[in-house]
């Protein structure tokens, strides 16, 4: 077999292999120990008859496509071990034949590669970093978050619905008089001015008495996630079952010592100040690591093939499936709810893809400029460390460990030298993020400011639109569950896996296609050109 490379489009490589006649008789010949089983002809039992019975009776081409497919499968792994130093392989390749005689087999395949990146500077730049510190109102918030969890429900009596109750409440909702999915509910709790539900539902149901029916007249928002519902009036009937109020139990240090631990209320608070700090630094680390690339990204270009793009939509919508998974829902039956498409929904993710991977080449190429790696010692010192805090001497722990997880420890020293390497080398201004929220918050509204922060939370803003009734807002459903686990959460700040997903992503991107696939690539464009 002679083979070429040649570099094309669209960061595209042309791979054409020319077989001779004894390497394509002998594909045949493979076909046929492998297929004859299939084929029955009068005289034989099946799989015994000859190859040229076979062919006679089947047509001379009928191991064509399967001899084209060994030809391919067999050295196509090969040459891309060859030229492993040359590209790097992102998709599937797309075969055809070219010539096809007795004597010659000629195949081409185009396969998508790892793009080159232009990158106009990454030093000597000047660059925003941010600094979180915790304030006493944000621990005193941590405080009232204890004080919510523990506080006991007591029914409300003698008097009209308030701000702040739980109204149980039975609801149907129509649009134009007629019912809707996801509208109607009974024994629905709802707490009143939580912003749960859609504008002015809430505020209307405040100061009805319990046993009250009224119609709630509502307009859905302009960008609510159920396309038939966007912009419409609708109206609500209900019915007002019962009240209840939260009461919240006595701060004291019996109370702190019972409900988190700790001995006394100052020292719950020194506890929460140094968690939420640690939090904070995390999020500053991963929010000015993000505004370092997206800085460098200004001024870089890549031909990002869709292999690459179509790759990393999938790592979105696998991360936002996983995500419904925890509510117990399923992609099929949320997208059957906001009424869209699999392929439309996929669209979305498609410019936060293409930026996702620029910085993904970015990352790489800068890794490869600068020769940045990970040495023995340092990843050494790294399971130790991990050993130490599981308890385990660092021998016995590295007997645990899968090489994936050394793999992983490289990962994240490479990608912590390369953003400690930008940080040294461009002039950083460090700031808590409150100007930037300022101005943002004057030419858009603030909840776009969250989804603007980091793309790995892109699924996450997107999922908390569904489960409960369509009378609901999108985003702001379970705010004291949040807090339970922010609380719960303290050894392993929540930022940190937005650090990890982009150096997972880093790493992917440099990977070659499984070898399984190779094979059903081409096999539609191989029996075509057979035929």
């Amino acid at each position: 077999m002679k083979y070429t490379t040649k570099a094309a489009e669209k960061s595209t490589v042309k791979i054409t292999l020319t077989f001779d006649k004894d390497e394509w008789i002998d594909a045949q010949n493979k076909a046929y120990v492998k297929e004859r089983g299939r084929f029955a002809v009068n005289g034989f039992r099946k799989g015994k008859a000859p190859k040229n019975v076979i062919e006679h009776a089947y047509g001379k081409g009928v191991f064509y496509e399967d001899g084209l497919n060994i030809l391919f499968s067999e050295n196509y792994g090969k040459i891309l071990d060859e030229k492993k130093d040359e590209f790097t392989v992102v998709g599937d390749p797309d075969v055809s034949v070219d010539e096809l005689t007795e004597d010659k087999v000629v195949m081409s395949a185009v396969v998508p590669v790892k793009p080159e990146v232009k990158i106009e500077a990454y030093t000597g730049m000047k660059l925003k970093g941010y600094a979180y510190n915790v304030k006493d109102a944000d621990v005193d918030a941590e405080i009232e978050k204890v004080l919510e969890r523990n506080a006991r429900k007591v029914t409300v009596e003698g008097r009209a619905a308030e701000k702040g109750d739980i109204a149980n409440i039975d609801f149907v909702g129509t649009v134009d008089g007629v019912k809707f999915e996801g509208g109607e509910a009974q024994g629905f709790d709802l707490t009143l001015g939580s912003g749960q539900f859609i504008p002015g539902f809430e505020d209307q149901v405040i100061g009805m008495n319990v046993g009250e029916k009224k119609d709630v007249n509502v307009t859905f928002p302009e960008d609510y996630q159920a396309a038939d519902l966007k912009g419409k009036a609708a109206v609500f009937a209900v019915t007002l079952n019962s009240l209840s109020a939260k009461e919240k139990p006595e701060l004291t240090d019996a109370f702190i010592k019972d409900a988190t631990g700790s001995e006394t209320i100052e020292t719950y608070k020194e506890k929460a100040k140094e968690r939420l700090q640690k939090q904070a630094d995390s999020r500053a680390n991963d929010d000015t690591e993000n505004a370092i690339l997206n800085e460098i990204a200004k001024g870089a270009s890549a031909e990002i093939p869709q292999a690459m793009i179509e790759s990393e939509i999938d790592n979105l919508v696998h991360r936002f499936e996983y995500q419904l998974m925890y509510q117990g829902l399923k992609l099929d039956d949320y997208l059957s709810f906001i009424k869209t498409t699999k392929e439309d929904f996929r669209k979305n993710y498609e410019e936060t893809a293409k930026k996702n991977v620029l910085n993904q080449l970015i990352i790489s190429q800068i890794i490869k400029n600068e020769k940045i790696d990970a040495a023995e010692d340092e990843i050494k010192a790294k399971i130790a460390e991990q050993a130490e805090s599981v308890g385990k001497s660092a021998e016995e722990y590295e007997k645990t460990i899968d090489p994936r997880q050394v793999d992983y420890i490289r990962n994240d020293i490479i990608i912590t030298k390369l953003f400690d390497f930008l940080k040294a080398n461009n002039e950083m201004t460090y700031s808590d993020g409150t100007e930037e929220a300022a101005e943002t918050a004057e030419k858009k509204p603030a909840a776009k400011k969250t989804a603007a922060k980091k793309t790995v939370k892109a699924a996450e803003t997107e999922e908390k639109t569904e489960k409960k009734p369509a009378a609901k807002k999108t985003a702001a459903k379970k705010t004291v569950k949040a807090a339970e686990t922010e609380e719960k959460t303290e050894k392993k700040p929540a930022a940190k896996k937005t650090a990890t997903a982009k150096k997972t992503a880093e790493e992917k991107a440099e990977k070659k296609p499984a070898a399984a696939k190779k094979p059903a690539a081409k096999k539609t464009a191989a029996k075509k050109d057979a035929e």
